[in-house]
């Protein structure tokens, strides 16, 4: 593999930690559930501060030791040679705010005080990544990747002030009522969401399992919107699925998210599968799917690859502002690294799911088939402020193995097959349900690509059936 010629030369090399330890999300999970997330904020500081400004303002919400209630000068700001000048302006407008205006019962200094480091934030332009998370928040964003919350099991983002449905969750209360990737949200319960904030509309949303409430959303293609109603649940998440593909050798592998326990959930999955090769049941090749898996954990990311890589090999780069690279390889004795693959990305595969991809093709393990992925490339870092708050600042940036940047470019599939939004993808729960002859003719074309560069990887190898790694990795 040749590297690329912009290579940095200050490398070093890492491996994939032995224990989580906490590890820092790679990738906001795209907000599963519409129940995990609510920005209270009403008044937020407008960003017509001028960056400068605004820099200064993050220096002084790392110097406050409370942010919580009266937001004080503290020592920090009041020294001349640690904050910028312009961070006056903001000093003169909270104090006008507090002298003049005439709702005086209408402040809130807590709520100034998150809606001008929100605003802070969205200056810099790392939309939906660098982002601020008030208490409340911060607590749902960490039980985000648990695998278990209530709401509606959707995974959201907002584009140009619309809010979209990334993908309803695999068995969720959102895929049983017809939601689909792709679904533009117009109304709550009959209220136009139009100029909301995205976190007031998640908070609408949200709710206990067992109530109700109607999205009215426009699907992909449509032209008039329709009315859904959806009862919440208690969503539970699995991150690694599988199921045999009827009429044939092969397995159906998704990985849905990259959750905490991702890494030790797919080895014991790969470790089923390959137990019931040997018990004379023939598996020939696996379809991993990561088509709408919104990424998770670098950690897990680093697991997973190195259940598909031979050692040693490279997983990803990242490069910090510095330009300074970490490159992470492949480590132990991966369960899966012989065996015929082929892998799914859609326009939903977004940061782990992405390093996963482009680790794969790059390495010459699998080809991709599919739509470009989403493009999220940057390592997310959360920083705890001290009323239990948090920013997750955008850190390093990703980089394939041969130093490809994947922010704001993606992976790009060895095999494009575009197909609408609402055509059904092939998943495990439906496998359960179909017929061999229901699988050669299901609509899913990226799919049945999938399959058929899979019958030729095999036809020109000659195998049949493939048996684990004799070694469980370490």
């Amino acid at each position: 593999m040749t590297p690329h010629p912009n290579k940095p030369a200050p490398t070093t090399t890492s491996h994939p930690p032995e224990h989580p330890l906490s590890p820092p999300p790679i990738a906001q999970p795209a907000r599963p559930g519409f129940g995990l997330r609510r920005f209270g904020l009403r008044r937020r500081l407008k960003q017509g501060l001028s960056t400068t400004v605004i820099v200064g303002l993050l220096l002084m919400a790392f110097g406050v030791g409370n942010v919580t209630g009266y937001l004080t000068k503290s020592a920090l700001a009041q020294e001349e040679d640690a904050t910028p000048v312009e961070f006056g302006i903001f000093w003169e407008v909270w104090e006008l705010v507090e002298r003049y205006f005439v709702d005086q019962d209408n402040i809130d200094y807590n709520e100034m005080t998150y809606g001008a480091i929100q605003g802070m934030l969205d200056a810099l332009g790392d939309e939906n990544h660098t982002i601020f998370f008030p208490p409340d928040v911060a607590v749902q964003q960490a039980e985000s990747l648990s695998g278990e919350f209530e709401g509606i099991g959707a995974y959201v983002d907002e584009d140009d002030g619309q809010f979209i449905i990334v993908a309803p969750i695999l068995g969720s209360p959102a895929e049983e009522a017809g939601i689909l990737a792709g679904d533009i949200v117009l109304a709550v319960d009959g209220l136009e969401i139009t100029g909301m904030l995205q976190w007031e509309v998640i908070d609408m949303i949200r709710g206990e399992a067992g109530t109700a409430v109607v999205l009215t959303v426009l699907h992909p293609d449509a032209t008039e919107p329709v009315d859904i109603e959806i009862v919440r649940g208690r969503i539970e998440v699995p991150s690694v699925v599988w199921a045999r593909i009827p009429g044939t050798d092969l397995v159906h592998l998704q990985i849905t998210q990259f959750a905490a326990t991702t890494g030790r959930d797919l080895q014991t999955e790969l470790a089923e599968i390959f137990e019931e090769a040997e018990a004379g049941t023939p598996v020939a090749g696996i379809v991993l799917d990561l088509r709408n898996n919104p990424g998770g954990y670098l950690s897990e990311a680093l697991r997973v690859g190195s259940q598909f890589l031979p050692e040693g090999e490279i997983i990803l780069h990242e490069r910090d502002a510095a330009e300074n690279t970490t490159t992470y390889r492949s480590q132990g004795r991966g369960l899966a690294r012989e065996i015929p693959m082929v892998v799914l990305v859609n326009a939903g595969s977004a940061s782990a799911a992405e390093i996963i991809a482009g680790s794969l093709q790059e390495n010459g393990r699998a080809q991709l088939v599919g739509v470009a992925t989403v493009g999220t490339g940057t390592v997310l870092r959360p920083f705890p402020l001290s009323d239990g708050s948090l920013v997750r600042l955008g850190v390093t940036n990703w980089l394939t193995p041969e130093y490809n940047l994947i922010k704001g470019e993606g992976v790009q599939p060895d095999v494009l097959i575009e197909q609408p939004a609402a055509v059904p993808m092939v998943n495990v729960l439906r496998l359960g349900d179909l017929s061999p002859a229901d699988v050669e003719n299901h609509e899913d074309e990226q799919f049945q690509t999938a399959l058929l560069l899979m019958r030729m990887q095999l036809d020109n190898t000659g195998r049949s059936d493939v048996q684990a790694n004799p070694a469980p990795p370490r």
